[in-house]
């Protein structure tokens, strides 16, 4: 196993990193419904200009033949050859408030090695709470607010923001791995999960990068502005408004997971009401269920044709 200290390389002339801030972890591996993560990634490297601290080596890190690099052809010549990134960065909010993002793709090797280099690099930051973003596709209607699914050990996060509350097994992501090892390591911890609604999940979906964005908000108190995410939101959405109103097999899906919706989180006034708690299993599309809704609805997908397509 190479030593973590061998998988990064100090920036020279890199910002000063201020103790106690918190740590911000984009980690765009194994799935991204609606593109949440890929968003939100280019918009904290868009619009906050974040300055690396310390730079992944992709030759450790990085299967080229998985993830090749983007060529730029010009003409008669190569003009640009741009390599996958994975940084931990000195950023700053729209208040000018300082935190760390570690962003970029999910290693495909020495994970154990990234671990315990990402976990010393917070520790000697001394990094005050660690947030991830992850996006699953799930049966939800996209008329009303995206909820989330939230692990770690910040337990007033959890009862604020967690409104599916499942038991079970699935192929883990290194995000995973890192927020269990942090959390271990005494980190005060939050992985949001966006609940993208299934029928949007292959599509670029605003709305699932500023769900994300606002569970980042709440969990580190950073301010975004996200005027210009919030009007590509609404054009989205009347997109998909059109494509609704001429097709009535979509309209009674959505109608139908309203219902449901609606009637999961009215739930009564006690204790667990505006939660997903009582879901049985068998309420659920299978995953093969999903999977045969989404290949019926994207069918008539046209490459010509711009917006959103369902």
């Amino acid at each position: 196993m190479p030593r973590p200290s061998d998988l990064f390389d100090r920036v020279a002339n890199a910002p000063v990193v201020p103790p106690r801030l918190p740590l911000v972890v984009l980690l765009n591996g194994a799935g991204d419904a609606g593109s949440a993560l890929a968003t939100v990634t280019d918009f904290m490297r868009e619009e906050l200009d974040p300055q690396p601290v310390a730079v992944f080596r992709n030759d450790e890190l990085l299967d080229y033949r998985a993830r090749r690099p983007l060529v730029t052809f010009d003409e008669d010549h190569v003009s640009e050859v741009r390599a996958a990134r994975l940084e931990l960065s000195l950023a700053h909010d729209a208040l000018g408030q300082p935190f760390l993002l570690l962003a970029g793709y999910e290693p495909d090797y020495a994970w154990d090695a990234f671990v315990e280099a990402a976990i010393g690099l917070a520790d000697e930051f001394d990094a005050v709470t660690v947030t991830r973003i992850h996006s699953i596709a799930m049966p939800v209607p996209h008329t009303r607010p995206l909820g989330s699914t939230v692990s770690g050990t910040r337990d007033e996060l959890i009862r604020a923001h967690s409104i599916w509350k499942p038991r079970t097994q699935f192929p883990g992501s290194l995000g995973h791995v890192l927020e269990f090892r942090m959390s271990e390591d005494g980190f005060p911890t939050a992985g949001f999960s966006i609940l993208v609604p299934h029928y949007l999940a292959e599509t670029e979906f605003p709305g699932a990068a500023l769900a994300a964005l606002d569970r980042i908000m709440t969990a580190t108190g950073l301010v975004f502005g996200l005027d210009g995410l919030r009007e590509e939101n609404r054009v989205y959405l009347e997109r998909i408004e059109d494509q609704i109103e001429t097709n009535d097999e979509l309209r009674r899906m959505v109608a139908n997971l309203e219902h449901r919706m609606d009637a999961w989180t009215a739930g009564g006034l006690g204790a667990g009401a505006g939660r997903f708690d009582g879901i049985a299993e068998g309420d659920l599309p299978s995953a093969d269920e999903l999977a045969a809704e989404l290949e019926r609805f994207l069918a008539d997908r046209r490459d010509d044709e711009q917006g959103p397509q369902i």
